[in-house]
């Protein structure tokens, strides 16, 4: 899948020192990409909106 126009933002459960970061872009329809920030030409994640946020929602349970 092509993420193509993806604007990428930093997640903000990242860590503030360059360590572990996650980067999402919601704003393309129907779906949402996951990638390493520290590897933005690398492979990103393609999730289903509703998968997405179901996830979202559980790692919220758990925090």
């Amino acid at each position: 899948m092509e993420l193509n126009g993806a604007r990428w933002r930093k997640s903000s459960r990242s860590s503030g020192n360059g360590g572990n970061c996650v980067e999402v872009a919601d704003n393309l329809p129907g779906v949402v990409g996951v990638r390493d920030s520290k590897d933005p030409t690398g492979p990103a994640l393609a999730f289903a909106p509703a998968a997405w946020r179901a996830f979202v929602s559980q790692l919220a349970q758990r925090a």
